[in-house]
């Protein structure tokens, strides 16, 4: 099955929860709406003419420019991308999806974007979803356990998003 081909069938059984795709890129890949994510995974993982049965990462991407005139000649608008990279081991073949959020949520500076957790899709979801949130700011609805990971609980900011402003100090730890 060739990538149009492929997304031909994603699009009449989606519609509109497919957003686009390159099949040109190095990784080819296919963008979902938000609310499209968990029915397009399900339906990925299930169907037998995929059957993506594993879920290798989850990754958190921002894209913002804090510098006001190199962010001027950017040509998109600051966001946040969650990267799914898939695998089949019986089909031998791979997929990458991308959902597309704001940096904060209804534009709120401080509100986290939101996206419908796949951990009822794929049970490695459960950890790659609380790093994305951890590191990079997303908060997953409907997760089993939304906490930090990596950070300690107490931790203030996600490190990984552009705009993150390391503390001087922690429980009396000077830093840098």
């Amino acid at each position: 099955m060739t990538g149009q081909d492929f997304l031909a069938t994603l699009k009449k059984q989606f519609g509109d929860k497919i957003a686009g795709a390159n099949f040109e890129a190095i990784d080819p890949w296919v963008e979902i709406t938000p609310d499209g994510i968990v029915e397009v995974c399900r339906f990925l993982r299930d169907d037998p003419n995929f059957r993506f049965n594993m879920l290798n990462c989850i990754s958190g991407v921002d894209f913002f420019e804090p510098d006001a005139k190199k962010a001027a000649k950017k040509d998109w608008a600051p966001h946040t991308e969650v990267v799914y990279h898939l695998s089949s081991t019986i089909k031998k073949h791979t997929l990458v999806l991308k959902v597309i959020l704001p940096r904060w949520k209804g534009d709120s500076p401080g509100t986290l974007p939101e996206l419908p957790s796949v951990a009822g899709v794929w049970s490695t979801a459960d950890w790659h979803e609380r790093e994305v949130f951890d590191l990079s700011g997303v908060l997953f609805t409907g997760h089993p356990d939304m906490r930090r990971i990596l950070c300690p609980e107490d931790w203030e900011g996600h490190p990984l998003r552009k705009d993150y402003e390391f503390p001087q100090e922690y429980h009396g730890i000077r830093g840098r």
